[in-house]
């Protein structure tokens, strides 16, 4: 017998039951016309996942509710499998408020399907509680009914039966985490075979991450060959926020076979329909749409991957805002060169104000290199000295007496090198910028880079100041990549002048620190790399770490620099210590407070600074192994 299954990866607003709705009946009514006999949507594709605490407003839940069992109603002649949650009054969490379940709801002919304990909906076991996710906060798990309820989870996980064609069909359904289930002792989709499923279905609202698409396919993959059965994975498209961290969700959904093959597989960030007959009798799925394609996963896909989640993500992010136009403080160093190329490219240049902001500490070349971007961008442009603003500041702040009203004392402030510094940073920002951007319209940029805010080279109130961080999650070495492929792939052209790429970073604010003097005080090619250690990996690289792998002779393959950058940076075991001892109490010490206080930033990676990666201001703390290796290394 031949079963039309088709996923519908559709975008899902979060907290919008009421757009989300409508999707969903132009999808019920889409694969209706196409005579489908399964449609398979997302997890929590009427109320949106990242959602924060609307999901303790009780309007908001009874909303929800309204238009799930209106999606019930409109299940004739279709089986429809949805994501949503599921609500008992009479019950509560631990936190008092009404119980909830992130659950899925199996429908046909205007009925609901039985589902697990007793209830009619698929309950979600494996609750995520790790990087962005905080399910366990607002869900209960199937693991916890269970053992309040005193039953056997491997008995309650099973296949739901569907009568398709006068056959009954056992499907198994899974929500996202629950066929991640390799570090979990329950497997999922291995209850649900052993319990007799026939098909394995995955209904997910996964957000994307640089390189997650190869797990995917790789976990899902074997999932289905382990299982022996076909396996359907449906996520959903869309943009989705916590407050600290802006996320796409780049859908991807797949069809596998019961050998682990993919045989069907949906675009990054489209609203489509993947479309499948599966032969029962014979076990196979044909696909009815050109064969998957497996994404190959060199650099330079991962840079069109970075660009794309870039651009979908601060476009919805911006429509979202109501944000119509943009304005950019331009230096013309390669941040905000990049920066300003990607809000042209997602605004339009008419709608984008580029502002270079200059005080006698600028150069000639980045000037002219700004102008010269803004030219190549045809956007708005204009140049406002900071000079004069600045050195008044500094007179006033300098000459103006402070008073001791005990001791009636006068004394004046004195300025460091460092505080003239931030000073100008916020005249920029604080003052021109967003003055600039009200009056223009709109909102304006952060052009922070993961790596200034690791360390937190940023000013206060200045430039870590905006509407979003749209590439704080890049790497330095990450950016120059993008400006590259907005050269040559996004534009065409030279909109990035070559000379931006190759001048040294400086944020040029002193005589010490110009494009032709001095510059930042990071080697990049090195830092980078040390930095990242600090924040990706999973297991948190600590200076202890880096100073054993360094005894070792494998630092630079730990932490995946060069040899040549690693000699470059830090040439003698002293200076290495010096080097890491400075940054290291940067990072875990005052940079955490800018952190916190820091724009939302887009996520890309394994963990964005935000709430993707929690942190507390705590004081700076070396190890007793770090001491005893230091010790070592320098011989004292």
């Amino acid at each position: 017998m031949n079963i039309k299954i088709i996923c519908g990866q559709m975008e899902v607003i979060p907290a919008r039951p009421d757009l989300n709705y409508e999707k969903i009946i132009h999808c019920i009514t889409k694969a209706r016309q196409e005579q489908a006999d399964i449609l398979l949507l997302p997890e929590m594709c009427l109320s949106g996942y990242l959602i924060g605490d609307i999901w303790e407003q009780n309007s908001f839940l009874e909303d929800c509710e309204y238009y799930a069992q209106q999606i019930v109603a409109h299940s004739q002649d279709l089986c429809v499998i949805f994501g949503s949650f599921a609500l008992e009054r009479d019950k509560h969490n631990e936190d008092g408020h009404m119980r909830k379940y992130n659950a899925a709801f199996v429908c046909q002919n205007g009925k609901l399907l039985p589902g697990y304990a007793g209830r009619n909906f698929i309950i979600k076991n494996a609750l995520p509680n790790y990087r962005e996710f905080d399910d366990s906060r607002y869900f209960y798990s199937l693991h916890k009914l269970c053992s309040e309820e005193n039953r056997c989870i491997t008995k309650t996980i099973q296949p739901i039966t569907i009568d398709i064609k006068g056959a009954s069909i056992p499907i198994g359904i899974m929500l996202c985490e629950d066929g991640w289930t390799e570090n979990y002792q329950l497997d999922t989709a291995q209850v649900l075979a052993d319990n007799g499923a026939q098909l394995l279905c995955n209904l997910s609202c996964s957000p994307f991450t640089l390189g997650k698409n190869n797990k995917r396919e790789r976990i899902f993959s074997a999932q289905a060959y382990k299982t022996a059965l076909p396996l359907a994975y449906c996520n959903s498209v869309g943009m989705q926020n916590n407050g600290k961290n802006i996320f796409t969700f780049d859908g991807c959904s797949t069809f596998y076979t019961a050998q682990g093959e993919p045989v069907a597989a949906a675009g990054m960030y489209e609203e489509t329909f993947l479309t499948v007959e599966w032969n029962t009798n014979a076990d196979t799925i044909h696909a009815n749409c050109p064969p998957a394609v497996i994404k190959d996963h060199t650099n330079e896909r991962q840079i069109a991957e970075i660009y794309q989640a870039i651009k979908y993500g601060t476009t919805k992010f911006l429509q979202q805002c109501g944000i119509k136009k943009m304005t950019i403080g331009l230096s013309g160093g390669i941040d905000s060169a990049v920066t300003a190329a990607l809000y042209a490219d997602i605004l339009g240049a008419e709608n984008v104000l580029l502002l270079n902001l200059p005080s006698k500490y600028n150069s000639d070349t980045t000037r002219d290199l700004a102008k010269q971007l803004a030219h190549a961008l045809g956007a708005n442009y204009a140049v406002m000295p900071i000079t004069e603003s600045y050195e008044r500041t500094v007179k006033q702040l300098e000459t103006t007496p402070i008073t001791n009203m005990q001791t009636q004392e006068q004394f004046n402030l004195q300025l460091t090198t460092l505080i003239k510094e931030n000073i100008q940073a916020r005249d920029r920002g604080a003052r021109l910028i967003a003055a600039a951007s009200a009056a223009f319209g709109g909102a304006f940029s952060c052009n922070s880079n993961k790596t200034e805010i690791s360390i937190g080279y940023a000013t206060f109130y200045g430039d870590i100041a905006g509407a979003a961080a749209i590439i704080g999650d890049l790497w330095k070495h990450q950016v120059y990549a993008l400006g590259h492929y907005l050269n040559e792939k996004v534009f065409g052209r030279e909109v990035i002048p070559q000379a931006i790429f190759h001048i040294r970073p400086s944020a040029e604010l002193s005589d010490s620190q110009t494009v032709g003097n001095g510059g930042d005080p990071l080697i990049y090619p090195y830092h980078d790399y040390l930095l990242r250690a600090f924040i990706e990996h999973w297991q948190k690289t600590s200076p202890a770490d880096i100073l054993r792998w360094y005894k070792e002779g494998v630092l630079a393959e730990k932490i995946g620099c060069t040899e040549e950058a690693l000699q470059t940076a830090c040439p003698t075991p002293e200076i290495l210590i010096t080097d890491l001892e400075r940054w290291w109490k940067l990072f875990s010490g005052f940079a955490v407070a800018k952190r916190i206080q820091a724009p939302p930033i887009l996520a890309l990676s394994k963990r964005a600074f935000g709430y993707d990666h929690r942190e507390a201001q705590l004081i700076p703390y070396f190890s007793r192994e770090y001491y005893l290796l230091k010790a070592e290394l320098t011989k004292k």
